[in-house]
């Protein structure tokens, strides 16, 4: 290639760099992370689902928060309503780096009923009318809404590319599933240019990808807006009688056959999952389980060792994890899994599971195919098989769980997929300090 032309190309892409960045400088975040996580039965007893704790030190909601930052979006309110005492305080003590002189921000949004003292917020749509003051405060060219209760890596810079190239005034983030999965979904019908023609929610028969008759796109609740037309849309929305207030029920059906409405495509950002980009919502107990145990494999399809595209946390100062005892019978090891810091492994045998800070594992415990989240103590001779473990259980000594499902049912969460969930209260423990 000529000199010159490897300078233009350079300069070429130094240009969109700069442009990308100006427009990610421009764009305001809003997370929604007000969910129950019913699905998620006792687990969110006593927090919101965002908040649930996930692979070993992180929460739901930081990998939202982490694309947003390293997406180059410092402006970012989080919606919470539900349960959200643990949301805030883990925001409060692990997003609080941002600088305000620079005019980088996560501000925390609590239902506060500003426009009808009688009610919280009624839908996602919403959830963003509530603010739109605090909005409309920073006079952003664009806003980002997104849910903060899903696991993945993406680089909203390139949607919001993708956005302005179309000249869209609303994008809308889509992921590529078989056409008998899409009933579980929003999903987009779409022309050759990927404009969206027609959405339909959770449809019977779902529209397939033109040229792709087993597939479909579906919505992965991360949107775009050009601010004005969101604010234009919010606001009818409201004076609309009957509306949910809801962007998959009210809002989008609306302005697909009126607006500029655009797919883009989540393998066109997605960040480090090579030819099967990753998205997974935990929203139950089995997928929760499954999407852990994931991170226990040789290579997993989420990279958490990406030094580009950082999780960020609050990082509690814990000594690093400690196995102790080489005796035949009682030997401190730890295979295929995850430790986190604080941890004491005293003898114990740990296989395929995943323990997150200050788990104590007392001799001749055996633990496998297991989630264990902070706090917990594990007694000496008990057994753990395919379970989850709430903070701070402890789990009395010599007791077998996942061994006997009819026994596990007696006393015990059990899902459709056979994993066990134990909470304190379940074993008489009370309700212990927990989020």
């Amino acid at each position: 290639m000529p000199i010159n032309t490897r300078r233009s190309n350079q300069a070429l892409h130094e240009h969109h760099e700069r442009f990308i960045s100006q427009a990610t400088r421009n764009t305001f975040a809003i997370i929604l992370a007000g969910g129950r996580g019913t699905r998620l039965k006792q687990l969110t007893d006593f927090r919101s689902k965002p908040a649930v704790p996930f692979a070993g030190k992180f929460r739901i909601i930081d990998f939202t928060l982490s694309n947003c930052v390293n997406s180059g979006i410092r402006k970012i309110g989080v919606a919470t309503q539900y349960k959200a005492h643990s949301l805030i305080r883990h925001i409060q003590r692990g997003w609080s780096f941002l600088d305000g002189r620079f005019d980088e921000f996560i501000q925390l949004l609590p239902a506060q009923q500003q426009i009808d003292e009688t009610q919280w917020y009624q839908g996602t749509a919403d959830a963003v009318f509530q603010n739109l003051h605090f909005l409309c405060r920073y006079q952003p060219q664009y806003v980002l809404i997104v849910a903060g209760d899903h696991i993945y890596k993406m680089d909203y810079g390139r949607m919001l590319a993708s956005h302005i190239e179309h000249e869209a005034d609303m994008s809308v983030a889509c992921i590529d599933v078989p056409l008998a999965e899409a009933r579980e979904f929003g999903v987009m019908g779409i022309d050759g240019d990927d404009r969206v023609i027609d959405f339909v929610e959770k449809p019977e028969h779902p529209p397939s990808i033109p040229g792709q008759p087993d597939r479909a796109l579906a919505s992965m609740g991360v949107y775009i807006f050009n601010a004005q037309f969101l604010l234009e849309q919010l606001q009818r929305d409201a004076a609309t009688p009957g509306s949910s207030r809801d962007f998959g029920k009210d809002i989008i059906p609306h302005i697909v056959p009126r607006h500029r409405v655009y797919a883009h495509r989540f393998a066109d950002s997605c960040i480090g999952s090579g030819q099967n980009p990753y998205w997974r919502d935990v929203g139950t107990i089995d997928a929760y389980w499954e999407a852990n145990m994931e991170m226990t494999k040789v290579t997993p399809e989420l990279n958490l060792y990406d030094r580009d595209w950082p999780i960020w946390t609050y990082q509690e100062q814990l000594p690093p994890a400690k196995f102790v005892f080489d005796d035949d019978g009682r030997r401190g090891m730890a295979i295929d899994s995850l430790v986190s810091g604080g941890c004491i492994i005293s003898g114990a045998e740990v296989k395929r599971s995943l323990l997150f800070s200050s788990v104590y594992v007392h001799s001749w415990a055996s633990v496998s195919d297991t989630v264990i989240l902070p706090g917990v103590d594990v007694g000496r001779h008990a057994v753990l098989r395919r379970c989850v473990i709430d903070k701070s259980v402890r789990i009395p000594d010599g007791i077998q769980i996942g061994v006997d499902p009819e026994e596990d049912r007696r006393r015990f969460h059990v899902s459709a997929g056979g994993i066990v969930l134990v909470t304190p209260e379940m074993l008489g423990q009370g309700a212990a300090a927990r989020g």
